[in-house]
This record gives C-alpha cells, structure tokens and sequence, in this order.
C-alpha cells in the first residue's frame, strides 16, 4: 500500500507565501517524476509544477518565478513553495508521484487534495 499524505494547504491574502508537502510512504522501491497539479471550480487538473529524481523542473507558464517544487528523496517527500499568491491561484492543489512499489511495479498515485485559498 502506498499512500500520498498532503499538508500546507490553507487561506492567504493576496501577496502571501504558501508552502505545500507531500509525503509518500509504502514499500516503495524508488520514485521518479513528482508533482503538483491544481484543479479550480469547474476546471480541469492541470500541472503547476513537476520535478524528476534527477532534479529537473518544469512549471506552468502562470506560476512561473513565482513557485519553486523541490524534493527530498530520503524522505520520498515533495514541496511545492509558493510566493506571490493570487486569487487566480485558487484550486484545490494535488500531489502526484510516480511510483516503483516492491513486487508490483510502476504506477500513478495521487494526493488527496489540499485547498488553496487567496482572498483578494
């Protein structure tokens, strides 16, 4: 059983800092890509932020020098650091990893959502 525990989310004016976790635990063999996807009201999921085992990044144009996603590999553990927060950025925020399970294989997991609010 692997699971995906998700802290950090919260209410924010306009301006503020924000920062996301997410922890992975189970018999996990190694992770490779992680990372954070938002879905608001009516929207569909998509990627804010992702980064690889190796340390490679991308980001959504619209958060881009704002957010900062990093990992820690000896905690299977992955941030997503927020700054400059606007209303736009209103979502639900999830984790994803992407995960080699001992004696199962690869598979996608996923966070159970952490709300982000940015009052104006």
């Amino acid at each position: 059983q692997v699971q995906l525990v998700e802290s950090g989310g919260g209410m924010v004016q306009a301006g503020g800092s924000l920062r996301l976790s997410c922890a992975a635990s189970g018999i996990i063999s190694s992770i490779n890509r992680m990372g954070w996807y938002c879905q608001a009201p009516g929207k569909q999921r998509e990627l804010v932020a992702a980064i690889t085992s190796g340390g490679s990044t991308n980001y959504a144009d619209s958060v881009k020098g704002r957010f900062t996603i990093s990992r820690d590999n000896a905690k299977n553990t992955v941030y997503l650091q927020m700054n400059s927060l606007k209303p736009e950025d209103t979502a639900v925020y999830y984790c994803h990893a992407d995960i080699i399970v001992w004696f199962r294989g690869q598979s996608d997991y996923w966070g159970q959502g952490t709300q982000v609010t940015v009052s104006s």
